[in-house]
């Protein structure tokens, strides 16, 4: 799909981990989710994007963890960090998750892993692209790219997983208002008792 490179950018553009990490610059430390949740809501435990692609669809996914009473600001955090997605990214950010996802191909040497790769391409594509085809295609992924992808994205119905104590999670319908709209913000809940 003509999406996939785009894709790939932009899991490396969020990022994410956990809240204490054993890495550093390098390691996803100046990712969005780094930057933009971990950094600024000490509540959150872990904030992650992870991508898979399929012959018929694929999944972009924000894992995020947190005590079982910060469910919603977990949930209001991530789909906010959702929607800014349509909105672009800074030159610095995009070209920063471009040469970690480059860097990533290219250091990807171990035969296994090379194996792997080779077998995986030849099923989904019927061809092998080497790494330098790869990075070519990384490297020309715009802001434009991402913003598509990104809107691409939010027109589908969301999916949401969620296990532990869920008394403080947010409806399905209220999330999805909230990734609808221009910001992200979850519509505020009035309670006159308890």
């Amino acid at each position: 799909d003509d999406n996939f490179v785009p894709f790939a950018v932009l899991n490396m553009l969020m990022g994410g981990g956990g809240s204490f990490s054993a890495g550093g610059p390098g390691k996803g430390m100046f990712s969005r989710l780094y930057l933009n949740v971990l950094n600024r809501h000490h509540w959150m435990y872990a904030a992650t994007a992870f991508h898979h692609s399929y012959e018929d669809a694929g999944l972009f996914c924000i894992q995020g963890s947190v005590h079982p009473s910060q469910l919603r600001d977990c949930v209001h955090v991530i789909t906010q960090e959702f929607v800014r997605l349509t909105h672009g990214t800074e030159t610095v950010e995009l070209e920063r998750a471009k040469k970690q996802l480059q860097s990533m191909l290219m250091m990807n040497e171990a035969r296994p892993v090379i194996f792997e790769d080779v077998g995986r391409q030849i099923l989904a594509t019927g061809e092998r692209k080497s790494p330098q085809q790869l990075c070519d295609m990384i490297d020309k992924v715009s802001n434009d790219d991402i913003i598509k992808v990104s809107r691409h994205m939010l027109s589908s119905r969301p999916s949401i997983a969620a296990m532990g104590d869920l008394k403080h999670l947010p409806s399905y319908n209220d999330i999805e208002q909230a990734l609808a709209s221009s910001d992200g913000k979850l519509p505020r809940k009035f309670r006159l008792f308890g």
